[in-house]
Parts: structure tokens; C-alpha cells; sequence
């Protein structure tokens, strides 16, 4: 019996059962679409702040020994200390290696330029686009085209050593030294370098290149070339690694500041986190001697504007939670209202006021049910919408938003018909059916 009325109520109310799902529907579909973006904005904005370069550096365990006084760096060991290039592939095999975009090495060395009045600049070498063995990768690139894609080059790049081409001879020089000196793509220069025994190596310059760094004030040539000429084989100074994490926490901020201070519970959960600060142990685990150090404004860049995403979506999901629920409850008031002989009927035949709680209840779940499906779909297309205005892409729909918003949608329609259904305590029936409510 009790489903039959049940089921009699939604042929008899159908406009308003329509408002009301409609109105469910609204502020569903605003929660799924806020849903799926929080739950895929981490990896979103990890490959957005990719385009701002890398978010880790890679240096010789010496260089992290402070010993500036004045401004001035005093260490014994700058510069004379460096990373064996035969061990950059590690960093693609640690636990994180599918987080791993790309990472660059670095040479610097200082050369003088012949027919500039023995003008001295940095010689940085380093790897364009290279491709790197990697176990269970053999067409893995890498280099400055990977982890800096903001580096512009007006002309062409260097080609590679090795790449069976003149790939030795060609060199990038920076914006600012291309307008001092008034070089241009097709020039060639002669670059002698320092030291006891200097070597001389002519370039042809293949582009102009424009970082917004001190690249500009630089010449920037394929690493095998500056090696050989540097006389540094198969050494580098630092390596720059793009990877994939996730936005810092009250965890990896607590890990930051001393991970001594983690019990191992905590300690196994940051480790196995895609956390800037845990990537970067576990390049230092896997090449010897070197300090892997977190560049930590990309990574608080992330984590910030993360951050106030999420807060919008609680805020905006609260205030459409308010906003239903009083929808819910001015509709509600006007069925009860229009239905009070009911009431009153079932009343005088015995219904007890719990009971008829419960198929007033029962109605405004089945509505919530129905509308949090509704808006699932149509949140999902919503976000897809959102996505693609603001990352360029489509924002991947999670099974768990399902659930959550069906919940929520009956939790907003039953605490939206709570307050309206105390008025079937105060029908009564032998008031409703003379007709004096």
C-alpha cells in the first residue's frame, strides 16, 4: 500500500515534482562539474606549471655546502666537482619515473671571443633534444625543448653531437649578446677558453635565443661540444628535471621542514607521494653524491592556486546546498499545503503522523535520486566545458562523483522537506476535511 501511494503521489504532482528536481538538478550539476575539476586540478596544474620550466635542480653534494660571506661564495669545492653524465637515465628509473617529463644538463664554462676585443662570456652547454636509452623506453627525448618550452630560438636549433650531422659546429647565442655584439644567424665566431692550456673552437650561430634568463647573456651549444672543449668529458655541473607532482600539503610542508620529524606511517605516505620534496629523495637515492633541491616557488605556485580552487568549490557548494534546500522547502510547504485532505484522510484512517512523515520523505529522496543523476550528467558536461576553456583540455570524470552527488542531492531534498513536513502534525483531520484549512 505504502508504495502504491507512493508511487500515485508522482502522477497526481507532477509540475511540482519537476520544479523540484529541477532545482536539484542546478545545484547538482554545479557540484559535479566543481568536483571533477578539484579532483583532476592537481594534474591539470601540474602540466600547466610545467611551462614555467623545472621544478627540481640537481647539483654536486658540494655545492650545497653554504660558505658565502658578504655575497661572496668562498667554497673551495664550486665548480671543481661534477655529475657523471653516465648517471642522468637514473633519474628515470626512480619509484616516481612515469613523473618524470624531462630533465637538462649543464655545463658552464668561460670563453673569450675572438674579433670582440677578447670579450669574455659564459659557454653553456647542454641538451636540445636528445634521446636517451631508457630501460623499457628506447624512444625517450629529452633536453631544454622538454623542460624550458618557453626557450624561443628566432632561426633553427643546434642539431645534436652524434646525430651524424655538423652538429659540433653550431651554436645559439643569447637575445642580449646577439644585440651587443650585433651577431645574427649564419655568423660564425671562434671561442677560445680559459686556462692553462686553452682550446679554440669555431661555431656557426644557428639562432638567436630568447629565455628571460642569463642565457641571454650567454652562448649555448650542444653538451658534447662545451665537454670537449672545456676539456670535461662526460661531466656536468647541474642538471634542471621537469617532473609531475602533486600540490604541497600540511605533510610535505611538515616533510620540508624536517623530515626526521614524521613517524613511519606518515614517512611511507609522503615517500610514496608524488610530492616535489619526495621526487627529489629519490633522485638523490639514485645518483651518488649529488643534492637534489626543490625549486620551491614553481611548487608553492602550484599548491596555492590549488589551494583557493578547492576553496571555491567548498564555498560555492555550500552556498548551492543553502540555495536548494530553501527551493526545496518553499515547494514542499505549498504541496503539503495543497495536499492537506489528503493528510487529513489518511489521518482518519489511522495513519499515525510518522507515517505520513515517511511518504512525504520517501517523495522528496526519489526526487533527489532522480536529480542527482540528472546533474551528474549534465555537471560532467559541464566541467568538460570548463576544462576546456580554461586548460585547453577535457577534465577527466571521476566514478566516485557519482555516489558523493547522489547523497548529496537526497540530503539537500530531505533537509529541505524536514521543516515543511512538521506541518502535517498540526493538520487535523476533522478541521481539514470541514474545509476550515
Amino acid at each position: 500500500m505504502f508504495f502504491m501511494m507512493l508511487k500515485q503521489s508522482f502522477f497526481r504532482g507532477r509540475r511540482r515534482k519537476v520544479l523540484a528536481a529541477a532545482t536539484i538538478v542546478l545545484s547538482a550539476s554545479l557540484i559535479t562539474a566543481l568536483m571533477n575539476i578539484s579532483i583532476d586540478v592537481g594534474d591539470k596544474m601540474a602540466r600547466e606549471m610545467k611551462s614555467y620550466g623545472a621544478n627540481i635542480n640537481v647539483v654536486p653534494k658540494s655545492e650545497a655546502i653554504p660558505l658565502e660571506i658578504g655575497g661572496v661564495d668562498y667554497n673551495p669545492l664550486k665548480d671543481r666537482v661534477f655529475i657523471n653524465e653516465a648517471d642522468l637515465p637514473k633519474i628515470k628509473e626512480i619509484f616516481w619515473h612515469n613523473n618524470i617529463a624531462g630533465f637538462a644538463p649543464f655545463l658552464k664554462t668561460p670563453v673569450t671571443l675572438a674579433g670582440a676585443n677578447g670579450k669574455g662570456v659564459n659557454l653553456i652547454g647542454t641538451w636540445f633534444d636528445k634521446q636517451v636509452p631508457i630501460a623499457g623506453d628506447d624512444e625517450f627525448h629529452t633536453g631544454t625543448k622538454v623542460v624550458f618550452p618557453y626557450w624561443q630560438v628566432q632561426g633553427t636549433w643546434p642539431a645534436e653531437t652524434g646525430s651524424g650531422n655538423t652538429g659540433d659546429s653550431d651554436i645559439l647565442a643569447g637575445a642580449a649578446l646577439a644585440r651587443e655584439l650585433s651577431l645574427k644567424a649564419g655568423d660564425r665566431i671562434t671561442v677560445r677558453s680559459a686556462g692553462k692550456e686553452p682550446r679554440e673552437e669555431r661555431y656557426t650561430i644557428r639562432g638567436i635565443l630568447t629565455t628571460g634568463g642569463p642565457e641571454e647573456s650567454a652562448l649555448v651549444a650542444p653538451l658534447a661540444a662545451v665537454q670537449k672543449l672545456a676539456g670535461r668529458p662526460g661531466q656536468v655541473q647541474s642538471v634542471s628535471v621537469s617532473a609531475l607532482t602533486v600540490p604541497e600539503d600540511k605533510l610535505s610542508r611538515k616533510a620540508r621542514h624536517s623530515a626526521d620529524s614524521l613517524d613511519s606511517a606518515e614517512y611511507d605516505r609522503w615517500y610514496c607521494t608524488a610530492y616535489v620534496s619526495s621526487v627529489s629523495l629519490q633522485i638523490e637515492e639514485a645518483i651518488p653524491n649529488v643534492t637534489s633541491r626543490p625549486i620551491w616557488q614553481v611548487a608553492a605556485g602550484e599548491g596555492a592556486v590549488v589551494g583557493k580552487i578547492q576553496l571555491l568549490m567548498i564555498v560555492v557548494t555550500i552556498a548551492a546546498f543553502i540555495a536548494s534546500g530553501l527551493g526545496i522547502s518553499s515547494l514542499m510547504v505549498t504541496t503539503i499545503m495543497e495536499r492537506a485532505k489528503e493528510i487529513g484522510l489518511m489521518k482518519a484512517l489511522g495513519a499515525a503522523d510518522w507515517e505520513v512523515y515517511l511518504l512525504f520523505l520517501s517523495e522528496s529522496a526519489v526526487v533527489g535520486v532522480v536529480g542527482g543523476l540528472v546533474g551528474c550528467g549534465a555537471g560532467a558536461i559541464l566541467s568538460q566545458i570548463i576544462g576546456l576553456s580554461i586548460f585547453g583540455s577535457t577534465v577527466s570524470f571521476s566514478p566516485i562523483v557519482i555516489p558523493v552527488n547522489i547523497a548529496v542531492s537526497v540530503l539537500i531534498a530531505l533537509s529541505g522537506s524536514f521543516m515543511p513536513s512538521r506541518l502535517i502534525t498540526r493538520l487535523h483531520p476533522a478541521e481539514v476535511l470541514h474545509g476550515r484549512r
